[in-house]
């Protein structure tokens, strides 16, 4: 099956500035208080329900994985770049990091208790999303728990230069509300949402969903 074209772009962009965008957000947590409180809340319901695994799909450096490991959850990485999937191993030797599409998951069916897709979704074109939402739905464990964070918007826009490297990266932004029809439509209802302002260096809003797959 040939890839589509998006995903070889924006493997190859992220290849190119995987250094640079570890060293600007390798540790962008410790100044996101409430991000932190989201990934404490999710990390406690996937303690406490036992289920498996947690992915961090779309990992980039690794540095949500390894918070979410700090915080006594099993966790591993995926990313479509190899090469941001050797800064992740190289950042974090005793996590496992591994290459991989969000459109098409080497995983089985309801392997996992929770997905991380932090500032990941946004990069798969709207047309695409239902695909990726089956793939985390089948994936997940009955009662599984996703928290998804992205960028909100309702506009299509194409990056030709970031982190200091021509790149071709497409951002597609979403509601909140319509993410979670999208979500629901594929078996994952969303529990929580929280609604971030913009603030200093952020030019638009933020939402974090919290999802829970039925059954």
């Amino acid at each position: 099956m040939t890839e589509p074209s998006y995903l070889t772009a924006l493997r190859a962009s992220y290849d190119t500035v995987a250094v640079d965008y570890a060293e600007l957000y390798g540790t962008a947590l410790a100044s996101m208080p409430l991000t932190r409180a989201m990934l404490a809340a999710f990390a406690e319901l996937v303690r406490a329900s036992g289920d498996g695994p947690v992915a961090d799909i779309g990992c980039g450096p690794g540095h949500v994985a390894a918070h979410l490991h700090a915080l006594g959850v099993p966790v591993f990485g995926i990313d479509l770049s190899p090469r941001m999937v050797e800064v992740a191993r190289r950042r974090y030797p005793g996590l496992r990091f591994q290459a991989g599409s969000m459109t098409a998951l080497d995983l089985g069916d309801d392997e996992l208790g929770g997905i991380v897709a932090w500032y990941s979704t946004h990069h798969i074109p709207s047309e695409q999303l239902p695909t990726v939402f089956a793939e985390f739905c089948r994936t997940l464990a009955p009662g599984g728990h996703l928290l998804l964070g992205t960028h909100v918007g309702d506009e299509h826009r194409q990056l030709e230069h970031a982190y200091g490297h021509p790149v071709s990266i497409g951002i597609h932004l979403q509601q909140p509300d319509r993410i979670a029809e999208l979500l629901a439509e594929a078996g994952l209802v969303v529990t929580a949402r929280l609604m971030e302002e913009p603030g200093e260096g952020q030019k638009r809003q933020h939402a974090c969903l919290l999802a829970r797959k039925s059954g």
